[in-house]
């Protein structure tokens, strides 16, 4: 919004990114939980109105309060124009409730850092509104959780680490695979078959594991990958290769 005037700020209002962590409420942070009781307006970020904020319901458990919810709405489209629509729209937003002097927290589940749609509300709002007070509180990651529920370790010593989103294409995922010790294929649902065909490909099928829902009462950890093809798979799925290590 080049040109646009800024208005006034007025005392008090903040914006803050809080990563709730995987999803076991126990697992949100201290910081979080300190910083939640003092927020008065929590953004809750959907794809469509009838989806539950996962985030939310984390947060639900743990500070049963009540909070003035602002919808933030997040088409799924790779339409880059679209969604470039839907992070100004919410950024405009949050930029009302904050510069009315409200403190305003935006919710995600795992870390805000980590492909998290927060990022690009947070860049609009630097970009258009340089004034604004702004804070990023870090949460427990996903994949960390799942490697401490397995308890086993991600990578040792020297060995390297990858995480890309298990749709970034077969052949990049390929090379990465061969190149590094550990990947962690995020959003594995919806292309699972192909993830699967390319790990039993390179005889990493048996050095996988997979986990859906972790840190949720139904949580479900497997290393038997060929069971799920047949299967509907969650969205919160992701897959865990370790190369090195024992069998």
């Amino acid at each position: 919004m080049v040109g646009k005037q800024e208005p006034s700020l007025l005392a008090g209002g903040k914006f803050y990114g809080i990563g709730v962590g995987p999803g076991d409420p126990e697992l949100l942070t201290l910081k979080a939980y300190r910083t939640l009781e003092r927020v008065e307006v929590l953004c809750v970020p959907k794809s469509s109105t009838d989806k539950e904020s996962l985030a939310l319901a984390v947060v639900s458990k743990v500070l049963p309060r009540e909070f003035v919810q602002l919808e933030l709405h997040f088409p799924m489209s790779r339409d880059h124009s679209v969604l470039q629509r839907s992070w100004a729209e919410a950024g405009e937003k949050v930029a009302g409730e904050v510069m009315a002097g409200r403190q305003v927290a935006f919710l995600t589940i795992g870390d805000p850092m980590l492909y998290s749609t927060y990022g690009y509300v947070l860049r609009y709002l630097k970009k258009n509104y340089p004034s604004l007070e702004t804070e990023t509180i870090p949460g427990v990651v996903a994949f960390s959780a799942c490697a401490a529920y397995q308890q086993v370790p991600l990578v040792e010593g020297e060995e390297s680490l990858a995480v890309v989103p298990a749709v970034y294409g077969v052949e990049k995922l390929r090379d990465i695979l061969l190149c590094f010790d550990s990947v962690v294929l995020m959003k594995v649902n919806r292309c699972f078959p192909l993830v699967f065909a390319l790990l039993r490909e390179l005889g990493l099928e048996k050095r996988a594991v997979y986990v859906s829902r972790c840190g949720y009462p139904d949580q479900y950890i497997t290393g038997d990958l060929e069971s799920l093809l047949d299967r509907d798979l969650d969205y919160m799925s992701m897959i865990i290769v370790r190369k090195a290590g024992e069998s």
